[in-house]
């Protein structure tokens, strides 16, 4: 099967803007890819100026802050990290292993890379003078905006991006199943585990030893 895979752009946050800029990312997939009963919710993000569409499912809206909420935990003990989340979706086949048993096998046919590098940021030095500690504060101010600013266009951008792609990308879907819910297909949404290094070399030494990534559910 051919599985398709879109790396997004990388987003450069502050560890303050990590949930909204998931939840944007993933709700905006999942939208696009639901296939099955949905009940549009736009959504405005509190910290930028975009809307978002949600599915209106609260079972898929858990599974979403619960995965967010475990990278964040991952973030907070690997600071200064580059880091990824995958998304993907697949097929389950029975496959024969021998006349008495078999194996149920995952067939990805698309994944998601949401890039992310997590900004950390000095504290400043409590010697400093009253005056220039206020100009600082200025200084830090304008670059906060400005870098606030940026975040939200290359939002904006991976937002394009990930309508592009589903809009070009449609001969691999496989023949929707008979799932009930707002998401016709299986999906799972792969976070680094404590234990990863490198979660995007990890991936693909994962695909090169068993064919598909191994993926926590």
């Amino acid at each position: 099967m051919n599985c398709e895979v879109c790396q997004l752009k990388e987003l450069e946050v502050e560890h303050f803007e990590i949930r909204e800029v998931l939840r944007c990312i993933l709700h905006t997939i999942m939208f696009h890819r639901a296939l099955g009963l949905v009940r549009p919710r736009d959504t405005d993000l509190e910290l930028f100026d975009i809307t978002y569409v949600q599915c209106g499912d609260m079972e898929l809206e858990k599974k979403i802050d619960d995965k967010i909420e475990q990278f964040i935990s991952w973030v907070e003990k690997h600071p200064n990290k580059k880091s990824q989340i995958c998304l993907s979706f697949y097929e389950v086949k029975n496959k024969q292993v021998s006349w008495f048993s078999n194996k149920i096998e995952r067939l990805y046919w698309e994944q998601w890379y949401i890039n992310l590098n997590v900004a950390q940021h000095p504290k400043a030095h409590s010697s400093k003078s009253v005056h220039s500690k206020v100009v600082d504060t200025e200084g830090a101010s304008e670059d906060r905006n400005a870098r606030s600013a940026a975040l939200e266009a290359s939002l904006r951008e991976v937002l394009f991006q990930i309508i592009k792609f589903v809009n070009e990308k449609k001969d691999h879907i496989p023949p929707i199943p008979n799932l009930e819910g707002a998401v016709s297909f299986p999906y799972e949404i792969a976070i680094p585990s404590s234990s990863d290094s490198a979660f995007g070399m990890d991936m693909i030494k994962r695909m090169l030893q068993t064919g598909h990534p191994t993926m926590l559910s």
